[in-house]
């Protein structure tokens, strides 16, 4: 691996920093106490390319390799976890269709995000969070249309996206064989947005239920064969979690920042903090941590982008840098102390934020058991 980035990617990376500060940073405090990105944001990011990045050249995107994409997610991360997932959501949403998808459905959501939509990925449910198998969503077929029937929960850019990617069982009682991947679009009959999530962290980012309520999908809408959703699930979710450690190592990292920036400043005895061995441990311990998770991140979007089997890699990318944004933002709160746990200073949020990146897209509970089973069988 060549740990030089190219000229595109160094340019990828100057252009999400300025758009975070310039669209994020000042307005992060006001987000996050109503619990809502602010209007025309999504746009902004759509005029800056950041909405359709996996969208391959043919089909007129970027086209970018996923190291490429971490390089933006991290920065992006840095500015506001939450506004980061909803960017990710996007991608998330497309990878089935990238993964599994005809030519007819690659048009359909292609074309959507090259035009500036959002999308979502819709698996969870009340009782089938980690058991993808418990999937409790219907898919009955009735001609050339499938019933859709069930309820949807904790769904990123639920509502205010205008496509989405929805998993149902089309089997009854058959678990995950019966799991079967469909496109639907927002202004389809019986679909409607159920309540809003009112979060600990990432408030930015819209978390709804979907509500489905005798919804009629075209067969032509079901992306791969009946049944083929847990593989084609299973297959999206490596190709997402490097990312979702890509914008953990930029939450931690701007803990990271933000903890050496005040211990240099804060007097204590007559001394900067930064100057006793203690603060001094934390700060040394934050930084291996921040690197290490960075480097495994990289390391499996490498992987992905040379076409080798990164499944290993992507659960120890998306594990490792959850648990590092987890105990660095902690720390960072720690090593600023009173103040860290106030609003007035950025950590706090970035505190509550860095929870669910243990949590999403698989929790690292799961990750480590995915990362034995490719060990030891």
């Amino acid at each position: 691996m060549d740990f030089k980035f190219s000229a595109d990617q160094i340019a990828l990376k100057k252009m999400a920093q300025e758009l975070v500060a310039k669209e994020i940073t000042p307005f992060i405090h006001e987000m996050d106490e109503k619990n809502e990105m602010r209007p025309g944001l999504m746009q902004k990011f759509h005029e800056a390319g950041i909405l359709n990045l996996v969208v391959p050249e043919e089909y007129d995107g970027p086209g970018l390799d996923a190291l490429s994409i971490a390089l933006i997610y991290e920065e992006l991360g840095k500015g506001c976890a939450g506004i980061a997932t909803s960017a990710a959501a996007n991608a998330l949403a497309s990878y089935p269709v990238v993964v599994a998808g005809n030519e007819m459905q690659k048009r359909k959501m292609f074309d959507a995000l090259n035009d500036g939509k959002l999308a979502a990925f819709a698996l969870t449910e009340p009782n089938a969070g980690s058991d993808a198998g418990g999937v409790a969503t219907s898919a009955v077929k009735d001609g050339e249309y499938y019933v859709l029937n069930g309820t949807k929960c904790f769904i990123t850019n639920g509502g205010i996206s205008d496509v989405y990617t929805v998993f149902a069982n089309a089997r009854k009682s058959a678990g995950i064989r019966g799991l079967t991947a469909f496109i639907v679009d927002r202004d389809t009959p019986g679909f409607s947005i159920g309540k809003k999530e009112d979060k600990m962290g990432i408030r930015p980012s819209n978390t709804t239920e979907l509500i489905f309520d005798n919804v009629r999908v075209h067969e032509s809408m079901r992306i791969g064969r009946e049944g083929e959703g847990f593989k084609i699930a299973m297959k999206t979710l490596d190709a997402a979690r490097p990312l979702v450690g890509a914008v953990s190592v930029g939450l931690a990292s701007a803990a990271f920042e933000a903890a050496c920036k005040y211990a240099k400043e804060r007097q204590q005895f007559g001394k900067p903090i930064a100057s006793f061995q203690l603060v001094q441990a934390m700060i040394a311990d934050m930084a291996m941590a921040v690197e290490t998770a960075r480097l495994m991140v990289y390391k499996a979007c490498w992987m992905k982008d040379q076409g080798m089997d990164y499944q290993l890699e992507s659960a120890m990318a998306k594990c490792l840098a959850a648990d590092v944004a987890m105990k660095v933002t902690t720390d960072a709160v720690q090593v600023m102390g009173g103040y860290g746990y106030m609003k007035e200073y950025p950590v706090e949020k970035m505190m509550r934020d860095a929870k669910i990146m243990q949590i999403y897209e698989g929790t690292n509970q799961i990750q480590r058991l995915v990362i034995a089973n490719n060990i030891l069988y």
